[in-house]
């Protein structure tokens, strides 16, 4: 596959359409797609759980029934994947001959009312080509999504770079940036919930900025970031009980460097744009390699469990058999070594 060296990204900063409502936002996604890539971006990112949005409220202990009736709506405000909403966005996508990349709260055909916070990386011939769910659902987001699994710890070839993307605080977890920055990663896609801004006093805006610009520092890569923001005049109509919905933003475009080249850009909705070159990437390698002459994976390497996760694993007779068969050819095979050796070793003697 040919590679694109230059392109144009653009890391979305908009609020979903609230009270949840998928349609509407599925909407929005592809007029943002629409939109950015007739400003001539190649690859459009959008922020965490964007569809149908990040869940920042919690349970209510003296009125419990209430969560579970706007979590039951948010549940059928969410998304399959692949799914008539990920292939509406790519006839978009397609359309437009760009990649999109969007959080979403993903559900299950299967298993009703299991969620993931998932990263879906839509190609430019309208296809998922991938997607991530996140491993570790971060403080409150437990109450909302289960655990993922590595099976979408993968980066993608595609022809604007190899491409990949973690989730919100996955930044702060150096093993799982690692997973994607010893793939070879060239474009990492950043998607962030936004967050009130002061906690206990303290700005919540420098995590975002460190986390991602050490991810571009560590992978040598660019980094898109996405994350939202909610203006006060949609949160003030967000009733959903003890929440917080005052999102600050924080998106931009970071170079293999560190450097901001677009953005950040926050308490405003917006698309940042940045221009992408990858031949930038071997100039900061020249510097720092970390999959290179400044790695030593013959001393620390890594091993990842792609298998997807089941409740339920089925072991056949057949399975019980051809283990029972690998099992007796082995014993078989270490008794002759036994007795060549005996052999051997009384010669020696003799």
């Amino acid at each position: 596959m040919k590679t694109m060296r230059q392109f144009t990204a653009a890391a979305v900063q908009v609020s979903p359409i609230l009270p949840f409502n998928k349609e509407k936002t599925v909407d929005l996604v592809c007029e943002i797609v629409s939109e950015a890539a007739d400003k001539g971006a190649k690859l459009i990112v959008f922020p965490e759980c964007f569809i149908p949005s990040f869940p920042n409220w919690t349970l209510d202990l003296n009125d419990s029934s209430a969560w579970e009736l706007h979590l039951r709506d948010f549940t059928y405000n969410s998304i399959l994947v692949p799914g008539p909403e990920t292939d509406k966005i790519g006839r978009v996508a397609k359309e437009k001959g760009v990649y999109v990349v969007v959080g979403v709260n993903e559900i299950e055909e299967k298993y009703v009312g299991v969620l993931y916070n998932s990263l879906v990386f839509i190609g430019p011939e309208g296809n998922v080509i991938g997607k991530h769910r996140k491993l570790f659902p971060t403080m409150r987001e437990k109450l909302f999504h289960a655990r993922g699994d590595a099976s979408g710890l993968n980066v993608y070839d595609t022809e604007i770079g190899r491409l990949g993307g973690l989730i919100c605080y996955e930044h702060l977890q150096p093993l799982l940036k690692y997973s994607l920055i010893g793939q070879g990663e060239q474009i990492h896609c950043a998607a962030w919930p936004g967050w009130p801004d002061v906690v206990n006093g303290r700005t919540n805006k420098h995590v975002i900025d460190a986390a991602s610009r050490t991810m571009a520092l560590e992978g040598q890569s660019f980094v898109i970031v996405s994350s939202m923001y909610i203006p006060q005049s949609v949160s003030q109509n967000i009733d959903l009980g003890n929440s917080n919905w005052s999102f600050f933003g924080g998106s931009g475009i970071i170079n293999p460097a560190g450097e901001y080249i677009g953005g950040p850009l926050y308490d405003q909705e917006g698309i940042v744009y940045g221009e992408i070159d990858l031949d930038l990437i071997p100039l900061r390698k020249a510097t720092i390699d970390t999959t290179g002459r400044d790695s030593a994976w013959e001393t620390i390497s890594m091993n990842i469990n792609h298998v997807e996760r089941s409740p339920i694993k089925r072991t056949s007779d057949s399975t019980n058999k051809e283990l029972i068969d690998k099992i007796e050819a082995l014993e078989s095979k270490l008794q002759d070594f036994e007795k060549r050796s005996a052999a051997e070793k009384q010669e020696i003697l003799v």
